[in-house]
């Protein structure tokens, strides 16, 4: 890449802006200065969106950005805007609805060609530099459409409006109506329906994980007893696991798999679907007590904290697919260099166990994978012990990853996003309260320390999007409000330190004032005093990352349970009602959402211990209770130094103490409280009903 050039990039803080920054092409970040031009010089705008990870990025970045052909012709005839998606989602949300009603598809790069005005009249994603597989070419578009600006300019005004037109329209309240168990049953069929049996998963390929949809079935689990809720749960997550999706030498979950196997990924690791796989495995080993989910649970943390931590203790957000310009190739082995490092026994067992075979299973090399096998199929199939097996690979794995570590990395975006921080905090949280790991509940306090340090703004009242570089930018969207608070409550549910309970009513209070629709119910995306932009839209989907409003919902009743707020609760009823249409029609989108759902459909259920922390009576009962998979109970630990904030803040909690100084435990449900328990082994009963 020639480094010559040098365009309105260049001080940008977004790593995926900087990748862009010595293109010959004049790009300009989003804003008033690119649109002024435009509109002095009378020019469309090409609009193109991604992130620093995405393949097909980089793509159309070598075949297209760097030419010089294609230059000339943008650089002429357009005025050219680049966006990372991850900084401005805002933006991102609106022009993917657009090319997905134009195309009938969506991803990334986006490719729009709008007014100076905004107002789309071409949209795409990746298009190669000359027309193939299907595809017009970009060059061909380009000259396509600045004829069309030329000669058919009414034309041309007139297909931007009525896209634009079409959009608002979308946004119109629609019918209203009711949720109710039916939808999780609906959802549940849905599914099932849909549901792999042979690989886990739901669809055909590319498959990608969802976690959401496991969090939704296993609390259908819990409240139908229905056991192919559950099963669904155990077979994707097992098959995930053992899958190339899974990297087994480092750790972390790719984005997808390319395959139904799970065994082709696509390389880039996401910081946010390793923290709501991270969650998704605590809950697994919750509900079945399987040691491997907690495992895979704790090797996802591992590679977080040691590859995507800042020193302050923010997260960064994603390492790419490629490195030196090749898909997989950090990842990928070939069997006569594996024999070489470990050695012919050792190795050939090796690549035995992992399928890792001279023809291959990825573009002639092999993606290490256990899908064929897991180690204890493998040990009794040929009649070895499994406790040494287990050795035996672990010294191997060490061994590749540290002859790996010499390799050139994939490179890593160091963002540091507000909204995928608050959702590492929440996994990070629960993991620390069932797994008993106190340095996870160190880390995830320390993220919440910096997300309130460094990206607030500086007046204290506004959480922002991004940090990078000691940079912080952008009014923070729903999403940053809605992850932070889930995160806030985790963080209180695992230390019982008010001041989190604080933070997340504070938050809560700042997500209604800036986001919140008084009109019709929801969440809007953006607050009421960010930029204006063709539309104000309220998202619900819950795609590979649940929305803010489905967060938001779970959030705020939990909140409403702690608080006895009924404030919050009358939120989230106008929240069913204005989305019920939307989600009525296809449940299974909005798997999180309907996790919201089942915790207002649960009769309220409250945990209460009360006595000196340091007594180990209490210790073990909350260890019992943080143990079990209750996802509609509130569990609070009355601690006598927080005595006077539990009473002004958590009424439940208010007279419930230690009864003569022993641990005492208050189990109230279904409106009605028992008596007082002061043994572990009642206590252990009493949760086993």
């Amino acid at each position: 890449m020639s480094t010559k050039h040098v365009n309105h990039l260049a001080n940008e803080k977004s790593p995926y802006l900087l990748q862009h920054a010595h293109n010959p092409i004049d790009w300009y970040p989003w804003g008033e200065e690119a649109f002024a031009k435009a509109r002095e010089e009378d020019k469309p705008i090409f609009f193109s969106c991604g992130y620093s990870t995405c393949h097909w990025c980089h793509v159309m970045e070598r075949e297209s950005f760097e030419d010089l052909e294609v230059a000339a012709l943008l650089n002429n005839y357009f005025v050219a805007v680049k966006v990372d998606r991850e900084e401005r989602p805002d933006v991102d949300h609106i022009y993917m609805a657009v090319c997905q009603a134009v195309t009938g598809q969506g991803g990334w790069p986006l490719t729009i060609v709008m007014t100076p005005e905004k107002k789309p009249f071409f949209a795409g994603t990746y298009l190669p530099k000359h027309a193939m597989w299907g595809r017009p070419g970009l060059l061909e578009v380009l000259s396509m459409l600045k004829e069309q600006w030329d000669q058919n300019r009414d034309k041309i005004e007139e297909i931007g409006e009525k896209l634009s037109q079409s959009l608002r329209a979308q946004t119109v309240t629609p019918e209203k109506g009711q949720l109710s168990q039916a939808t999780l049953e609906k959802a549940f069929s849905q599914l099932l329906h849909d549901f792999d049996p042979a690989y886990g998963g739901f669809g055909s390929a590319p498959k990608f994980p969802t976690p959401h949809n496991l969090l939704f079935l296993l609390r259908y689990w819990r409240r139908s007893e229905d056991k192919k809720a559950i099963a669904m749960v155990v077979k994707t997550l097992d098959a995930m696991s053992r899958g190339g999706i899974y990297d087994h030498l480092g750790f972390g979950f790719a984005r997808y798999s390319t395959d139904n196997k799970w065994l082709a990924p696509h390389f880039e690791k996401m910081l946010y679907d390793n923290a709501l796989l991270c969650y998704a495995y605590v809950e697994a080993y919750q509900c079945t007590v399987d040691p491997d989910f907690a495992r895979v649970a704790e090797e996802i943390i591992t590679y977080v904290m040691r590859d995507m931590t800042n020193a302050g203790g923010g997260f960064y957000s994603a390492e790419d697919a490629d490195s030196e310009g090749v898909e997989g190739k950090f990842y990928v082995w070939c069997r006569q260099e594996i024999l070489a490092i470990l050695g012919t026994e050792l190795g050939e067992l090796f690549t035995d166990v992992y399928n890792v075979t001279l023809t291959g299973n990825f573009e002639g090399e092999s993606i290490i994978n256990l899908i064929d096998h897991d180690l204890y199929d493998y040990a009794a199939k040929n009649n070895l012990d499994i406790n040494e097996l287990e050795s035996q690979m672990a010294v191997a794995r060490e061994k590749l990853y540290q002859v790996r570590e010499q390799r050139n990395h994939p490179f890593k975006d160091d963002k540091i996003l507000t909204a995928w921080n608050g959702l590492m905090v929440a996994a990070l949280a629960k993991a620390a309260r069932v797994l008993q790991r106190e340095d996870y509940t160190q880390a995830a306090e320390r993220t919440v320390e910096f997300i309130f340090e460094k990206l607030t703004a500086a007046d204290g009242k506004r959480l922002l999007a991004r940090y990078r570089d000691g940079d912080a930018a952008y009014k923070g969207y729903v999403d940053d409000y809605a992850f932070l608070l889930w995160g806030l409550l985790e963080v209180y549910e695992t230390t019982f330190n008010p001041k989190y309970l604080r933070q997340a009513i504070h938050i809560s209070m700042d997500l209604k004032e800036l986001f919140w629709d008084s009109g019709d119910g929801g969440f809007y995306f953006t607050g009421n005093d960010s930029e204006e932009l063709l539309l104000r839209p309220k998202e619900i989907y819950d795609g590979a990352m649940p929305s803010g409003n489905s967060v938001a919902a779970l959030a705020l009743l939990k909140l409403a349970r702690l608080t006895d707020n009924n404030e919050y609760n009358a939120m989230v009823e106008a929240m069913f009602t204005c989305f019920s249409a939307e989600v009525t029609q296809y449940p299974r989108a909005y798997t999180f959402f309907l996790l919201a759902l089942d915790y207002y459909l649960s009769a309220p259920s409250h945990i209460v211990i009360a006595g000196d922390k340091e007594d180990t009576e209490v210790q073990a009962m909350l260890a019992l209770a943080r143990q079990r998979f209750m996802p509609g109970t509130t569990v609070i630990y009355n601690d006598p130094e927080y005595q006077t904030d539990n009473s002004e803040l958590i009424p439940v909690a208010a007279g419930q103490v230690a009864v003569g100084g022993r641990a005492t435990g208050y189990i109230c449900e279904n409106f009605a409280c028992q008596r007082p328990i002061q043994t572990l082994e009642e206590f252990k009963q009493y949760l086993e009903k």
